[in-house]
């Protein structure tokens, strides 16, 4: 019997020091439950992903350094450690098996995914050969991540003798994605007659979200093992005979708890990783800044959250109300400043150049920017990040203020849609043991800006459920307006919002990195032309 233990962890990219420590730690625990061998993710030593660190020669490297140095420590226990390998004047993305201080094969990955968030044939050469080792009396064929995608790379290591299949895997989170991984393994299982067992990376690295969700599957496509999502966990499979066995099934979560587990630990890790002191918000009464308040205690601890409420003469006695009954539930800091005193400067300012022309936008987003000017500053004299709070739905028609509401450090709810956000309001306040953290008010009141009298977001947009399945169809989904019309959504929002998502190239290019939690987000996975003359056919 071969007892193999998964070790779904938090790597950081570039901290080879820190992630050496962390798998020797797993390494130590898989012992203490008796495992032979310890699988780790995809490029577990350096973090994932390294990006452009992988063009500089020194990388690979301290990498190469790191890897040794592992093997050095790491005794009575074989490991299967994911690292950047240079070999023969190729780069690689390698898997290293170690076993008694000694590293005995080496892996290195065949399919080079190049779509999505994918880059790597920008960085790596494409491994050629299977490889399979013997631990523990079981000859195990290694993959990684997107070689299992496809038919070919499986049945080569079962070709090669193998007998269970070890993948090591970087898959970044979209909502429902673990379903995915375990359809495509199922079908890897059924084409070789191998059980599979499936590790995957958990933590935030910028804008991915790395979900964990690792798994093993038995020759039949059935899941034995499975580790908790958005968590760090050791977990432990037994093969026998072909058969697995294990103790660890954690259960799947539902789509509103798994983006809102992405979403705390996105702002958590991003904020961590990056050295940050805390987080800095601008509340507005309204349900987006009190959704990005509620990720951003439950990912940081109400002792490193400062909330700003920044009224205008237009800001309703409502919207001050509801802000403050969240900080009393959620306990963080809290200041109000108005910003009337600088709206009137402003007017006094600009009066000799505006005489004559009628107020419009330009007034409101000057709100817009006092607001940001305010958080910046804050942000500056504290070392804690603003975090913004704009949704994808505002984002993708530039329904949203460059240098104003889009002014900060990272979009915690960029990958949102309003319809979700919502969802995801209500889902909090499912949490809470008594009064709800988010106020009745603000999840049923028409959503405004508070710009202007009376102003209402459906003075400008369709209304979100039209507004949210029109961008999805059009950005996540390449489909063309023609087709989205005989979809039977109307086909005047439909040219009105495909018009407003083209223009609003230019800021979305100049808006912080967010969170990405759907197939495809505005961001690594979304690269359009600013200036572009295309026009879509009706």
């Amino acid at each position: 019997m071969l007892r193999v233990a998964v070790a779904q962890f938090n790597a950081t990219v570039g901290d080879l020091t820190g992630n050496v420590e962390r798998i020797l730690q797993c390494a130590a625990d898989a012992k203490a439950r008796g495992a032979q061998v310890l699988l780790t993710p995809e490029l577990a030593l350096c973090g994932y992903p390294p990006e452009d660190l992988l063009l500089r020669p020194d990388f690979y490297r301290a990498c190469a350094r790191a890897l040794d140095e592992l093997a050095g420590r790491a005794q009575g226990i074989a490991l299967v450690v994911g690292h950047p390998e240079e070999h023969e004047g190729h780069c690689y993305n390698a898997a290293t098996v170690i076993e008694n201080g000694a590293k005995i094969a080496v892996y290195r990955k065949n399919r080079l995914p190049n779509y999505d968030v994918f880059d790597e044939k920008r960085y790596f050469d494409a491994g050629t050969e299977a490889c399979v080792v013997t631990i523990g009396g079981v000859r195990c064929g290694i993959n990684i991540c997107a070689d299992i995608w496809e038919p070919g790379t499986a049945e080569s290591a079962r070709e090669a003798g193998a007998e269970l299949l070890l993948v090591l895997n970087a898959s970044p989170c979209h909502l429902e994605k673990h379903q995915q991984r375990q359809e495509v393994l199922a079908r890897r299982v059924a084409a070789t007659g191998m059980p599979a067992i499936y590790c995957n990376l958990v933590g935030g690295q910028d804008e991915l979200v790395f979900d964990g969700g690792s798994f093993a599957l038995d020759c039949a496509g059935a899941v034995q093992m499975r580790l908790p999502q958005f968590d760090e966990a050791l977990g432990v499979v037994d093969v026998h005979g072909g058969l697995l066995r294990s103790a660890d099934l954690a259960d799947e979560l539902p789509l509103v708890a798994e983006a809102y587990k992405a979403l705390v630990l996105g702002v958590r890790d991003y904020i961590g990783k990056s050295g940050f002191k805390g987080a800095i918000i601008g509340l507005s009464g309204g349900i987006d800044s009190a959704l990005t308040l509620c990720v951003a205690v439950d990912a940081l601890g109400a002792d490193k959250v400062h909330a700003v409420m920044m009224p205008s003469p237009y800001t309703a006695e409502m919207s001050l109300d509801d802000s403050r009954e969240m900080i009393r539930q959620l306990g963080c800091a809290y200041d109000e400043i108005a910003i009337a005193p600088a709206m009137q400067t402003y007017e006094t300012m600009l009066a000799p150049m505006f005489a004559g022309l009628p107020a419009d936008t330009t007034e409101e987003n000057i709100q817009a920017r006092i607001r940001g000017n305010i958080l910046m500053a804050l942000s500056n004299k504290t070392g804690k990040l603003v975090l913004t709070t704009g949704n994808k739905s505002e984002m993708a028609v530039g329904y949203c203020t460059l240098y104003g509401d889009m002014a900060g450090g990272f979009a915690v709810i960029k990958d949102v849609y309003k319809t979700l956000v919502y969802r995801l309001s209500v889902y909090r306040n499912s949490l809470c043991s008594g009064d709800p953290v988010i106020p009745e008010n603000i999840i049923v009141r028409p959503p405004s800006a508070e710009l202007k009298p009376d102003q209402k977001d459906q003075d400008s947009l369709p209304p979100y459920e039209v507004l949210d399945a029109i961008v999805r169809a059009y950005m996540e989904e390449d489909r063309s307006p023609r087709e989205i019309i005989a979809a039977g959504l109307p086909e005047a929002d439909v040219r009105r919002v495909v018009r407003l998502l083209r223009i609003a190239e230019y800021k979305r290019r100049q808006a912080p990195v967010g969170i990405r939690i759907t197939p495809r987000g505005f961001g690594k996975d979304w690269r359009y032309p600013i200036t572009n003359r295309y026009a879509d056919e009706y």
